[in-house]
């Protein structure tokens, strides 16, 4: 690849999404759209970055392979571990009244980390609980995939236990769909975390795991300021474990709290400014399945 085509697509990337392709990443680039340029008819991908720079819709496809989807299910565990053993019980007991939770998994993926926290919650929402997960992303095709909700015999060996794959998944062809009663705890949105965010409520639960090492420190802080009034009073945010020792400015670290749970470091608002709820749908789908 030239240098004077990665150059160019890297700067694509970072103006449309903010992540930073640095250089002797250029295999990378290469490797995620050598395919595109075949299916194009390219002769090489620098005569298909070249049509990625006349063609929107092939420039959106660029933009897609080119996002990060690094996932897999229940990642790295001990997130999931604290959500169910203490987030999940300190969340309910102020929520008595409601009883319905609202989780976002920004930058989502190809959907495991939505799907992952759907599970738990079928596992332990009490029977008369509801729930929804927003799941977002700026990949557009992602986000089709976290909607129909299939995976590869390769997607699901990545983390996934054998009772989970027999409990909530049905074999459609060569792939696995999950059933219909946690899809429907799942909705998708396109949203560019280094943009202004547009009106989407507040959250029990946001997990940005992962996604902040792709960044550079500005759009890194500028997503934790605008996350801030996302996040419920009481709520949680969870980053990855590399990111939660970032350092921060005396105003983001004014904004929030760090609350050790077991090998997982949460953030939480330092304030009690009461925010509006979740602009969900007026009707919630009811979980299913058998209780503990």
């Amino acid at each position: 690849m030239a240098p004077a085509s990665f150059e160019l697509i890297a700067s694509l990337v970072l103006r449309e999404t903010s992540i930073i392709y640095e250089p002797r990443k250029e295999y990378l680039v290469e490797a995620r759209l050598h395919p595109l340029a075949t299916h194009a008819g390219c002769a090489s991908v620098d005569e298909y970055v070249q049509l990625v720079v006349r063609n929107p819709v092939e420039r959106q496809k660029a933009i897609d392979a080119l996002t990060i989807n690094e996932t897999s299910w229940f990642r790295d565990n001990a997130p999931y571990q604290a959500f169910t053993e203490t987030m999940l019980p300190s969340l309910m007991a102020n929520r008595t009244e409601r009883r319905h939770l609202s989780i976002w998994s920004a930058a989502c993926s190809s959907g495991q980390e939505a799907y992952s926290i759907a599970m738990l919650l079928d596992q332990h929402l009490p029977a008369g609980w509801t729930a929804e997960i927003l799941a977002t992303d700026v990949s557009t095709a992602m986000l089709t995939r976290v909607t129909a909700g299939r995976y590869s015999q390769v997607e699901m060996n990545r983390g996934l236990p054998a009772a989970s794959l027999v409990r909530y998944f049905t074999r459609v062809g060569s792939e696995f769909e999950i059933v219909p009663s946690l899809r429907s705890l799942v909705r998708t949105r396109h949203l560019n975390l280094a943009e202004p965010f547009p009106m989407i409520g507040t959250f029990d639960l946001v997990l940005l795991r992962n996604v902040l090492i792709y960044f550079d420190q500005p759009t890194r802080h500028g997503m934790l300021r605008r996350i801030h009034p996302h996040v419920a009073s009481d709520g949680y945010l969870l980053l990855g474990s590399s990111e939660t020792t970032l350092d921060l400015p005396a105003d983001l670290n004014a904004m929030w709290d760090r609350e050790q749970i077991g090998r997982v470091q949460a953030h939480r608002p330092a304030n009690s400014i009461a925010v509006p709820r979740p602009l969900l749908h007026p009707v919630s789908a009811a979980l299913t399945g058998a209780r503990p």
